[in-house]
């Protein structure tokens, strides 16, 4: 009986070890995509600055990233509603901005929140490109 037990929990840790790596494409490809779209290069300095900035335009309560996610990348946020949010930073919450959709969700909805519209395609490369060195 122990030994399906163990094999079931070798399967898991192999897949688990998988995950990174397969999340890592899938960011490189978004990444990509956003790159074509933005025709220029990232900057993890302006990611960093539309991250911790205070902006006009969205709703008055969530006016900057911060406001749920912390001043830290590195720390659990918590929504308005008192939920917790996984850490930004790609070394805490490694699988991060590696689904597409959910990327598309996210920032649609947040972005529309902080800033009062959608974020460009360089906005979600320089965000992405600045948690990736948190």
């Amino acid at each position: 009986m122990s030994k399906p037990v163990l094999i079931l929990t070798l399967a898991g840790l192999l897949v688990a070890s998988l995950a990174p790596a397969q999340a890592g494409s899938a960011r490189t490809s978004i990444l990509e995509k956003l790159q074509n779209e933005a025709g220029t290069a990232f900057s993890a300095e302006r990611g960093k600055v539309l991250f911790s900035s205070t902006h006009k335009g969205g709703k008055p309560k969530t006016n900057s990233c911060t406001v749920c996610h912390t001043k830290s990348p590195l720390k659990t946020g918590k929504t308005r509603a008192g939920k917790d949010i996984a850490p930004m930073a790609l070394s805490k919450t490694k699988d991060r901005y590696s689904d597409p959709k959910k990327v598309a969700k996210w920032f649609r909805r947040n972005c529309r929140s902080v800033l009062g519209r959608e974020c460009t395609a360089l906005e979600k490369g320089d965000f992405i490109t600045f948690m990736s060195t948190q």
